[in-house]
C-alpha cells in the first residue's frame, strides 16, 4: 500500500521529529533513484523494440516482439517486483499494445482479431493486476460490436454501429463484474471495478448514439437521415436512457458510488443537451436556458461531492 505524506508540513506542524524526517526523506531518495532507473531502462527497451519493428515491419514481427516484451514484463512483475516492478509494468503494457496491434493488423481489423486482443488483455490484466489493461480489454470488446472512433481535420467521430447490442452487452457485463468484484481481493477488485466502469461508459455511448439515430439492427439503411430506417426508433433510447440514468443514479447515490454518480451526471447533461438542441435548435433563447442548466448541474455535482463521504468503492491507481 502506498501512502502520500507531506513530510515538510508534518515536520513544521510538529507531528514528526527531525530524525523521523531525515529517515523518511532517505527512503524517498532511494525510491526516486529506483524509479528513475526503471524508467530509463524502460525507454531504452522501448526504443530498441521500436527500431527492430521499423527494420522488420510486419504483423508477425509485432506479435512476436510484443509477446516477448509482455512475457519479460510478467516475469519481472512476479519475480522482481520490488526492484523491477515499474519496468515490468512498462514492458507488459508496451508488449501487450504491440502484440495487439499486430493481431489486429494480421486479421485486418476483423471481429476475431479484436476477440483475441480482448482475451490477451484480460489475461495480462489479471496476471499483472493492471487496471489499464483491463480498460483496454473492455474497449477491445466494444470493437467486436462495431464501436470505433475516428479523426479527420478538426473533426472527431464516434461510431456505435449496434446501439442495442452495445447497451445490452455492456449493461450485463457491468452488473455481473461489479457483483463479482465484491468477492475478490483488493488487487483484483480494482481490476474488476475498472472493467465495470468502462462497461458503464460504453452503455451510455450506446444510448447516446441510439437516441439520435435509433437502431437498424442487422438491416442495411438506405439513408442516414435522423430517424430514418430504424427498426428500433430513437425515442425508445431517449426514454430508456433517461430511466436508466435516474434509476442507476439513485442507486449510486444511496450506495455512495460517487464515481458512478459523477459519470451519470455528465451523461445526463449530454442527454439533455443532445435532445434539447436536436429538437429546439440553437437559438439565443435555447442557448441561454442551456447555459443556466449547465451551471445548475455543475453546482449540483460540486455540492454532492462535498456533502458525501469518501469513496466506499476501490479507486483505481494511475499505473499498474
Amino acid at each position: 500500500m502506498k501512502i502520500v505524506l507531506d513530510i515538510d508540513k508534518l515536520l513544521a506542524d510538529g507531528q514528526i521529529t527531525a530524525d523521523e524526517y531525515d529517515r523518511l526523506k532517505g527512503f524517498s531518495h532511494k525510491e526516486t533513484g529506483s524509479l528513475a532507473f526503471n524508467i530509463l531502462i524502460g525507454f531504452g527497451v522501448i526504443a530498441t523494440a521500436g527500431g527492430a519493428l521499423a527494420l522488420l515491419p510486419s504483423s508477425l514481427t509485432a506479435i512476436v516482439l510484443g509477446s516477448l516484451l509482455a512475457v519479460v514484463g510478467l516475469s519481472l512483475t512476479f519475480k522482481r517486483a520490488d526492484e523491477w516492478g515499474l519496468l515490468g509494468s512498462i514492458l507488459l503494457l508496451v508488449g501487450s499494445v504491440t502484440a495487439a496491434g499486430g493481431v489486429i493488423a494480421l486479421t485486418e481489423g476483423g471481429v476475431i482479431g479484436f476477440l483475441i486482443v480482448t482475451v490477451l488483455c484480460s489475461v495480462a490484466a489479471i496476471c499483472a493486476k493492471s487496471i489499464l489493461l483491463s480498460i483496454m480489454a473492455t474497449l477491445s470488446l466494444s470493437a467486436t460490436v462495431g464501436a470505433m472512433t475516428a479523426y479527420g481535420h478538426a473533426t472527431y467521430v464516434l461510431v456505435i454501429r449496434q446501439p442495442t447490442v452495445t447497451v445490452v452487452l455492456f449493461s450485463t457485463l457491468a452488473l455481473a463484474v461489479y457483483h463479482l468484484s465484491k468477492r475478490l481481493t483488493p488487487d483484483y477488485e480494482r481490476i474488476a471495478i475498472a472493467f465495470a466502469r468502462t462497461s458503464l461508459f460504453m452503455v451510455n455511448l450506446g444510448f447516446w448514439v441510439g437516441s439520435l439515430w435509433g437502431d437498424s439492427l442487422w438491416h442495411q439503411r438506405d439513408n442516414w437521415n435522423f430517424r430514418s430506417g430504424a427498426v428500433i426508433p430513437d425515442w425508445v433510447f431517449v426514454i430508456g436512457w433517461a430511466v436508466g440514468l435516474i434509476v442507476t443514479g439513485a442507486w449510486a447515490a444511496r450506495a455512495n458510488r460517487r464515481w458512478v454518480v459523477n459519470l451519470l451526471a455528465v451523461f445526463g447533461a449530454i442527454h439533455f443537451y443532445s435532445q434539447y438542441f436536436e429538437r429546439l435548435g440553437a437559438t439565443p433563447g435555447s442557448i441561454l436556458v442551456a447555459g443556466l442548466v449547465a451551471i445548475a448541474i455543475a453546482f449540483g455535482i460540486v455540492w454532492y461531492n462535498k456533502s458525501t463521504k469518501p469513496f466506499a468503492e476501490t479507486e483505481p491507481q494511475v499505473a499498474g
